[in-house]
């Protein structure tokens, strides 16, 4: 099996622990778990984990694990020159494992670790050269499962065939599953015809669905080919069949944050950041590993690093490294607000909108306001407030993956537990991640304004339709439940809109923009803000062109025309009708958007480009009042 490059953070996404990718030369492999990493192919640890290692506190503490790890780059090592950590690579298995041969068509199982291409043995004895392919068909399931499709219970109609003939996959040139037929050597035949079909209620698939020689029912093994066994565990959720291709495959579940710097009341912030970064936190996380935390003090990191430190007092140095170390509180300002009814991804964000919503000049985030009196009295009377985010540093970690839905709702233990083949002991767990520095504008609506055009008629008519649509999801397809309110959808909405015309204004792709939400119903806390950024820089971040839109000559015009180019779609008036006529796009889930006017690729959208409408910016056809955009 040929190698192949993948950049650093598409190993967190899309090509994470779990996920399948197809080599040059064609073969189809699975990352393997987090088990396997950092080691050489002869099963050699890395010579220093230390570079590795990367800290992001708010993270630390919501995902609760003790640090991050950057993936592995892979280098080369040559003779004379003694090159830390070289050799390491990140494995992957063959997957599927079953085979066939196009020309005589007959169906052979090979192991996960199998290497290079094989040859047809049927095909061998002939005389001839023939090379077997990978199938296109494999199994699912909503616990995060993957396992090769039931090729011989599936033809034999029972769930423990006695049959072990020989299998042979044929097509009969039709375009649909009708035309794949699976074949016996004792002469029981079958099509695919819909493997990849559910029921009503997504409890029975026709791979679930019981087979007429039994009475048993053919469930998910709980199969984890990734971490390298093709041993069952305990599952028992309904198997779907798929194609390995398809895109419901596998979602990666990436958590974010955004990097608040945090400071203590003795310690300054650009003091804790100091300690938080290379070289002092590899120093750092060597004598953790030798001594408890309570025992490290200014002395033993003062004396590696004198100048850098020269500048602060043990005291401060001591309180920034209880800080670090979780020995004492932290602060950071503006504190936000607790409120009890938020959800954890709210508290969590709360926070940010805090800090966001203030001038700061630190280190790793540099934030100036834009004055809202000199731009125009409309934009004041929408907006309250608008901040030019200078530098930024996020941080985007691995926390699990899903198939069938992108948000079933599994716990965040449950997630972690996928990328792992055995769990590591508490206090040493990590995930993977890494880092991106970036800019971008944070904008803030109006509350006053935004609460009373959320509590027009038709405005409420018009959500409660979307709303009614994602709970018949949630009974069909086990999502996880959420509220959908006016103001979510719109600042989504905006978003998307905004992010569609800025590439035409400051040079980014829409690949390169992101999206981060705001969004609070609460009453006495309300929230109501979307940042734009893009942090897709390298370590020196980026060149200041988004940022630059932000300013008043710019953001005017740049905000007009996203309204005008959201006021008519190029698929109107079918893309504004179709929003009372059972919705669009995944799931359904959108009102008036599409790929013509409102979607953006799903790097950059929190929601896999759902809950998107038109209509709420700026009116439909038939009531302009309901886009808050026309108001005033």
């Amino acid at each position: 099996m040929t190698s192949g490059p993948i950049r650093r953070a598409q190993v967190i996404a899309p090509f994470g622990v779990g996920s399948s990718v197809v080599t040059r030369d064609g073969v189809s492999v699975i990352a393997a778990g987090l088990d396997r990493w950092y080691k050489r192919e002869d099963g050699s640890e890395v010579s220093s984990i230390e570079e590795f290692i990367i800290h992001e506190w708010r993270l630390e503490r919501q995902l609760r694990v003790s640090h991050f790890r950057l993936p592995p780059d892979f280098r080369v090592s040559r003779p004379g020159q003694s090159i830390p950590n070289s050799g390491i690579s990140i494995p992957f298995l063959r997957f599927p494992r079953w085979h066939f041969c196009p020309s005589c068509n007959r169906l052979y199982e090979r192991p996960l670790a199998e290497r290079g291409r094989i040859l047809c043995q049927e095909c061998q004895a002939k005389g001839r050269r023939r090379y077997l392919y990978q199938v296109p068909f494999i199994a699912i399931c909503d616990n995060g499962h993957i396992q090769d499709f039931p090729w011989r219970e599936w033809v034999h109609k029972s769930v423990s065939p006695l049959c072990d003939q020989p299998l042979s996959l044929i097509s009969t040139g039709g375009t649909s599953l009708a035309g794949q037929i699976v074949k016996c050597d004792c002469g029981m035949k079958r099509s695919l015809a819909q493997i990849t079909s559910a029921r009503p209620g997504g409890e029975m698939t026709e791979l679930t669905a019981r087979l007429e020689t039994d009475a048993a029912e053919y469930r998910c093994q709980g199969i984890r080919p990734w971490v390298g066994t093709d041993e069952p565990t305990d599952c028992g959720r309904p198997l779907r069949g798929s194609l390995r291709s398809a895109s419901n495959v596998y979602f990666a579940v990436v958590k974010s944050s955004i990097y608040l710097p945090r400071s203590t009341e003795v310690s300054p912030p650009d003091l804790v950041s100091l300690l938080e970064k290379p070289p002092v936190s590899g120093l750092l996380s060597l004598l953790l590993a030798v001594t408890e935390a309570e025992n490290i003090k200014p002395t033993h990191i003062r004396s590696k690093y004198p100048e850098i430190l020269d500048p602060y007092s043990d005291l401060q140095i001591q309180s920034a490294l209880n800080a670090i170390l979780g020995l004492d509180t932290v602060s950071v300002s503006p504190k936000s607000i607790d409120v009890e009814t938020d959800d954890q991804e709210t508290r969590f964000r709360r926070m940010e909108y805090a800090v966001l919503s203030e001038p700061r000049d630190e280190p790793d985030l540099v934030i100036k306001e834009a004055d809202l009196d000199r731009f125009d009295s409309r934009f004041q009377h929408l907006f309250s407030r608008l901040m030019l985010v200078e530098k930024l540093r996020e941080t985007r970690a691995l926390t699990g993956f899903t198939r069938v839905v992108p948000d079933n709702g599994q716990e965040l233990s449950d997630l972690k537990q996928l990328l792992w083949r055995e769990m590591p002991a508490s206090g040493t767990d990590w995930l993977p991640a890494y880092v991106v520095h970036g800019e971008g504008i944070f904008m803030r609506l109006n509350e006053s304004t935004l609460h009373s055009w959320e509590r027009r008629a038709v405005v409420i008519e018009r959500i409660q339709a979307l709303a009614r649509r994602y709970e018949a999801l949630q009974q069909v397809r086990g999502v996880r439940p959420r509220t959908i309110s006016p103001r979510f959808v719109l600042l989504h909405t905006i978003a998307h809109l905004l992010i569609n015309r800025l590439t035409f204004e400051c040079g980014y792709s829409t690949a390169s923009l992101r999206e981060r939400l705001y969004v609070s119903d609460h009453t006495s806390y309300p929230m109501a803000a979307v940042l734009i950024y893009t942090a897709a820089g390298d370590c020196e971040g980026t060149l200041g062109g988004l940022v630059r839109m932000g300013k008043r000559e710019n953001f005017e015009p740049v905000v007009r025309r996203a309204i005008e180019g959201g006021t008519w779609c190029s698929a109107d008036p079918v893309c504004m009708e179709v929003a009372l006529r059972g919705g669009q796009g995944p799931d359904s889930c959108n009102l008036a958007a599409c790929h013509n006017c409102a979607l953006v690729p799903e790097t950059a959208c929190e929601e896999f480009n759902r809950f998107l409408d038109r209509g709420l910016v700026v009116g439909d056809m038939h009531h302009r009042d309901t886009g808050y955009f026309c108001e005033g």
